[in-house]
């Protein structure tokens, strides 16, 4: 059973850093093939994407508004991927999902992702 599982969501004051990580489990033959990304909500607005990861290639795909200013990365000897987050903006306040997929990066809307993790909260005070 796939499990994704986020942790080290937090508040922070405008203009800082904040990492999220996802630990994944629970597919048989590793995860070849497969697509590892953060998507985040905020309150009344839809989910969103914000980047993703090829997890053999490392291939990542941003959304405009965080491109340069977030970073994703996975550490495949711990099943591990993060969304590093720098220069925090208000905006960014969501609750932040993690989530998987077998296919490529170019898929950036929710319905296209099979796994979920629970999210975690991420808060800039301004």
């Amino acid at each position: 059973q796939v499990q994704l599982v986020e942790s080290g969501g937090g508040t922070v004051n405008l203009g800082g850093s904040l990492k999220v990580s996802c630990a994944a489990s629970g597919v048989p033959f590793g995860w070849t093939g497969y697509t590892m990304a953060w998507f985040r909500q905020a309150p009344g607005k839809e989910r969103e994407f914000v980047a993703n990861i090829d997890w053999n290639a490392g291939t990542t795909n941003y959304a405009d508004s965080v491109k340069w200013r977030f970073t994703i990365s996975r550490a495949s000897a711990k099943n591990t991927f993060t969304l590093q987050m720098t220069n925090l903006e208000p905006e960014d306040t969501a609750i932040y999902y993690c989530s998987a997929r077998l296919g490529g990066t170019l898929a950036t809307t929710p319905s296209q992702y099979n796994y979920w993790g629970q999210g975690t909260q991420v808060t800039v005070s301004s």
